[in-house]
């Protein structure tokens, strides 16, 4: 039986297991099929507190490791598959082990939406991106394309406006989702082109340069060509990894767990930190500090349940 069981090792998830772990509830972090999340796609992360040269993404995420494992946390590598959160002690399976605990903290992130086209994975990192917060820094005076239509395309293009000399913005449809202020914010600035009907179908570069080109396709006349950027950020949404808990757990209309501002979901001792349950900042910084919430939220219950004090 253990006291806190954490699923992902992301940064929402590492920052839970070392206040957990401080607290000596020696939590178990399951590391789901990811270690260390979105973060261990990224190359240089330069937005974290603390590094103030940047630091790789997977050597950020191996720190955090190492500093909960310092203090007793549990690193075990596999996927959860199956849960039980009806009744008390929570349960779940992990290569075929039934694993039992008084509280969980679900840290287990979202993933960003692909295009599943060649190119795409060779050059993630090396000139494709899904966060133009992250990564805009080192773009300045390139030309860039962000696939997408909606609310998170277009802020990203808008964003990327102070760093990239030329930013087209390509939409498979004749019409932008986005909501009308910030459509109308895009076509006022002199550095975004909007590309009509068209998808991507390859991404190209090479070992040393990265990313140098796109290959467009017109959804309405087959016409293809190609436009030579340097990078292209993918803007097309995220999914919240949260299917296992569905009937379980609340979940809003895109999945996102539903939590309020202490991190608590509808079922007593379960918490969610991180990308699984905030679907507007997506940032490290604010997944670590979500999971801090979500440890000593779960401290505090744990407190409840043994009939302790808990330290003011």
């Amino acid at each position: 039986m253990h006291d806190v069981v954490i699923l992902g090792a992301g940064p929402a998830g590492l920052t839970a297991a070392i206040y957990a772990a401080r607290a000596n509830h020696a939590p178990v972090v399951i590391t789901g099929p990811l270690f260390g999340g979105q973060l261990a796609l990224t190359t240089e992360v330069e937005n974290f507190p603390g590094f103030p040269d940047g630091v790789l993404g997977p050597e950020l995420m191996e720190l955090m490791k190492r500093q909960a494992e310092r203090f007793g946390a549990e690193i075990r590598i596999g996927d959860v598959t199956d849960v039980e959160l009806t009744h008390s002690p929570l349960q779940m399976t992990l290569n075929g082990e039934l694993i039992e605990t008084k509280s969980l903290i679900i840290a287990t992130g979202a993933s960003a939406r692909l295009l599943d086209v060649p190119g795409e994975s060779e050059f993630f990192g090396r000139g494709v991106s899904t966060c133009a917060t992250c990564d805009g820094f080192f773009y300045r005076d390139k030309t860039v394309a962000v696939v997408g239509g909606g609310d998170s395309a277009v802020e990203e293009g808008t964003f990327l406006t102070r760093y990239a000399s030329k930013v087209f913005l390509v939409h498979r449809r004749d019409r932008l989702r986005a909501s009308q202020i910030l459509q109308d914010r895009a076509r006022q600035n002199d550095k975004i082109d909007f590309i009509w009907d068209t998808v991507v179908e390859e991404i190209i570069g090479d070992a040393d340069k990265g990313v140098t080109t796109a290959r467009l396709r017109n959804v309405k006349t087959g016409a293809e060509e190609e436009m030579q950027v340097e990078g292209v950020f993918l803007a097309i949404g995220h999914v919240p990894n949260t299917k296992v808990f569905e009937g379980q757990l609340k979940l809003d209309e895109q999945g996102y767990i539903v939590t309020d501002s202490r991190m608590h979901t509808n079922i007593q001792g379960v918490f969610a930190c991180g990308d699984c349950q905030d679907h507007i900042y997506r940032q490290a910084i604010t997944a670590a500090g979500t999971g801090c919430v979500a440890a000593m939220e779960a401290e505090k219950f744990l407190a409840e349940v043994e009939g302790r004090a808990y330290p003011a």
